[in-house]
């Protein structure tokens, strides 16, 4: 440095000793400037202080001498301590050089800078928090400084200034929230500890209303709390939860709607149990607010549904988000924009309604009060998308699917009218969810798709939902006739007696969709067909599912199929206790309906000559189960179709036919029927089934035993009368069509069998 130069009101011996490579002298000669600055102050000559200010940091604080650099801090700092409580007036040319210091590459001189601050902001107190944004921006800086003592220096800084901040009520809080934006991203983890421990300080000022300004650094808030250390971790989950206490007693003025965004975003396995708790929370206390990010939610909230053991309370945090978020959704949800905003408007004295306020158990009344009521809506594309995208993923864990059914079910129940318009999207792959390893996933789904079938929005649908071909098919029942017409059923389903429920167009397609689904999945339909068409038979009523199949059936071009799948139906007619009030509908024929019925199952059942005869004993047509049974001898008679009246023979044995073992006893008026069993004897190889049908009719009792009047008068009700609406005739010659069809179809078989090379 040149010392000819002229740095009055400094003098020479001054100037030498601050350029002295000795901190004892750059001591005194900052203890004669602190003299010098006290006479200025005395005489109250602030030209006289600005300009030795000027000096000490033009000339020696950024000075390219690093021992003037050190003597300038330590003037500066001596300016500060001789000015005491005016130092104010002069912060910002006390501040910036030594904040320029921050940056310089010489360890001991940051040092130094970080010591003079300290003695600056000491002295001025509160009056240096206009100044706070700088001085915030420069300690970040240290708190990241490799060198421990720089370090060691900041902290004794950071303490004091936080000292202040404390103490005083004139914070600026909307200057500061920008900068906390950009610097809580920072990667580092020691300027990452330093901006959580200010957060924590600033959220516990009773005058620092920090929940207003959330939404602005939340985000980074949640990336920190990923971090590595496990101990900035533990701070940044202090914070958290100090701010969502504050959340619980001040729900009015949180701002809901701009942090729920925020939440979903992060799924990150060390964050994601904070991220589902306040979500929970946020779904809880806001209500309806937050269903226009409904579809976000979900998607953070359903993989965690699948978590095992390990991740325990993310997957019951998730699951209490899941559940919350399902209940805000609500029939109004289904109605037109128009109509929400009528039914939302408030009472003619601009009162909100007592209904309003008491949408959700748990929503705040003010919270309500407070938003645009109008402007929340139920993002149902977003969460059908959301849905169908997780029922599509095959890597989607058995809970989460479950959870995306229930989802389905709800909004079908909840907004029918709606969710009709996305019905054919979903349709393919709820039908191949049928597919599905689990039980209680293929449960669910039937409910779906049970719904789809039988809601009455789908009735009233018009947008082309279905497709053309299968919403103009009707379903016609042969041989069934009410009030002198035939019985269909189509698009617009009618009743087919007075307990079946009316079914939409989508039964029909979805009945349709699932035969061919077993047909092309054969193993579907050996695992899980009896359990899917029990299931559907109770959600759907047993007569609509028997009566739909069966004419589906009836135009099926694959034989082979047809007759498994009427083989399929029967076993379950006649075995399952879900089919038990259909079974008694068909027991005695005595109704319209049930012969109408009986009529369209015998069409198809004709597939299965085995499965007919079943049907026979099941309706008490005895002696048409004869004449059927008398033409089995002109039939191809396989190891199968013996294994198949060997089944027969023991199902007889059930107590499902205890009626008919019964009727045994009335020989006189039951003659068919054991005729029909000796057909079935007379088929069968000398078998264990031989044996046991053999031993049964052996019981049969003489019928000159039982001819005693009281006894005929007990049998009456077993007697064996012509059913009525039943053209018996008519049915033989379609049993022998299609029988003539499945021979024709076998000889064509067998010829490609043996001429692989010859096209048919």
């Amino acid at each position: 440095m040149n010392t000819e130069k002229d740095f009055s009101p400094l003098t020479p011996n001054i100037v030498r000793a601050l350029n002295d490579k000795l901190y004892e002298k750059r001591k005194v000669a900052a203890l004669e400037i602190e003299k010098l600055v006290r006479e200025f102050v005395a005489q109250n000559s602030s030209a006289q202080i600005r300009h030795v200010i000027q000096i000490l940091a033009t000339e020696f604080a950024l000075s390219q001498h690093p021992h003037s650099r050190k003597g300038g801090l330590i003037g500066l700092a001596a300016c500060s301590i001789a000015l005491g409580k005016d130092s104010g007036l002069y912060l910002k040319e006390l501040i910036d050089p030594v904040l320029t210091c921050f940056n310089d590459s010489d360890s001991r001189l940051r040092y130094y800078a970080c010591e003079a601050l300290y003695n600056i902001v000491k002295v001025a107190r509160g009056a240096v928090l206009p100044h706070f944004n700088v001085l915030f921006d420069g300690l970040s800086k240290l708190a990241a400084d490799p060198d421990p003592n720089v370090k060691s220096g900041s902290e004794l800084l950071d303490r004091l200034l936080k000292d202040i901040v404390t103490e005083s009520n004139k914070f600026d809080l909307v200057a500061f929230v920008p900068l906390l934006r950009e610097r809580i991203y920072s990667n580092n983890q020691y300027a990452r500890q330093f901006i959580i421990s200010w957060i924590h300080v600033l959220e516990s000022v009773p005058d620092i209303n920090l929940l207003d300004y959330l939404p602005e650094f939340l985000d980074g808030l949640f990336q920190i709390l990923g971090d590595s250390s496990k101990e900035i971790r533990r701070m940044c989950e202090v914070v958290l939860g100090e701010f969502l206490k504050e959340i619980k007693k001040n729900p009015s003025s949180v701002k809901f709607a701009e942090m729920a965004n925020i939440l979903v975003i992060h799924s990150n396995d060390l964050i994601q149990l904070t991220s589902m708790t306040w979500m929970r929370e946020f779904i809880q206390l806001a209500g309806r607010v937050v269903l226009p990010y409904s579809s976000g939610i979900l998607t953070a909230v359903l993989p965690c549904l699948s978590y095992d053991d390990r991740k325990k309370n993310t997957k019951e945090a998730a699951s209490a988000c899941n559940h919350s978020l399902m209940k805000l959704v609500t029939p109004e949800d289904d109605e037109d924009d128009e109509e929400s905003q009528t039914k939302s408007s408030p009472p003619g004295d601009g009162t909100p309604s007592k209904k309003e306020g008491d949408l959700n158990g748990s929503l705040i009344y003010s919270v309500l009060c407070s938003s645009d009521r109008s402007a929340v809506t139920l993002d149902l594309d977003g969460i059908v998308q959301v849905l169908d995208r997780h029922l599509h993923d095959s890597s989607t864990g058995m809970m989460t699917r479950i959870a995306v059914l229930k989802w389905l079910y709800h909004l079908y129940i909840k907004t029918p009218r709606k969710m009709f318009k996305h019905t054919d999207s979903l349709f393919p792959m709820l039908l191949k969810t049928l597919s599905d390893e689990s039980d209680e996933v293929i449960l669910k789904d039937l409910e779906v798709l049970a719904e789809i079938a039988s809601s009455p929005a789908g009735q009233t649908d018009t947008s082309g939902s279905c497709d053309s071909s299968d919403s103009k098919t009707e379903l016609y029942i042969p041989g069934g006739v009410r009030d002198g017409q035939p019985v269909v059923v189509g698009s617009k389903v009618t009743d087919l007696s007075p307990s079946t429920p009316s079914m939409n167009s989508y039964f029909y397609k979805f009945m349709i969709n699932l035969l061919k689904r077993f047909s092309l999945e054969r193993k579907l339909l050996e695992m899980r067909g009896a359990f899917i068409i029990r299931q559907l038979c109770l959600l759907l009523h047993a007569e609509n599912i028997f009566h739909s199949m069966a004419d589906i059936l009836l135009k099926e071009e694959d034989l082979k199929f047809a007759s498994t799948m009427v083989q399929t139906l029967n076993t379950i007619l006649l075995t399952s206790a879900e089919l038990f009030q259909l079974r008694n509908q068909l027991k005695d024929l005595r109704t319209q309906e049930s012969c109408a019925l009986f009529c369209c199952l015998y069409r198809s059942w004709c597939h299965n000559p085995v499965a007919t005869v079943s049907l026979c004993f099941l309706t008490q047509n005895y002696r048409h189960a004869y004449d059927l049974i008398q033409k089995f001898g002109d039939l191809e008679v396989t190891v199968d179709f013996l294994m198949e009246v060997d089944k027969l023979v023991q199902l007889i044995e059930s107590p499902i036919f205890t009626y008919l073992r019964l009727q045994l006893l009335d020989v006189e008026h039951n003659p068919y029927l054991i005729k029909a069993l000796y057909g079935l004897l007379m088929l069968l190889p000398q078998s264990q089934a031989f044996q046991l049908l053999s031993h049964r009719l052996s019981c049969v009792p003489n019928p000159a035993l039982m001819r005693t009047t009281g006894y005929s008068q007990l049998l009456y009700f077993f007697r064996e009368d012509p059913k009525p609406y039943i053209d018996y005739s008519e049915l033989l010659q379609h049993f022998d069509r299609v029988q003539s069809k499945h021979l024709e179809v076998r000889h064509q078989r067998a010829g490609r069998s043996e001429h692989p090379d010859r096209k048919l």
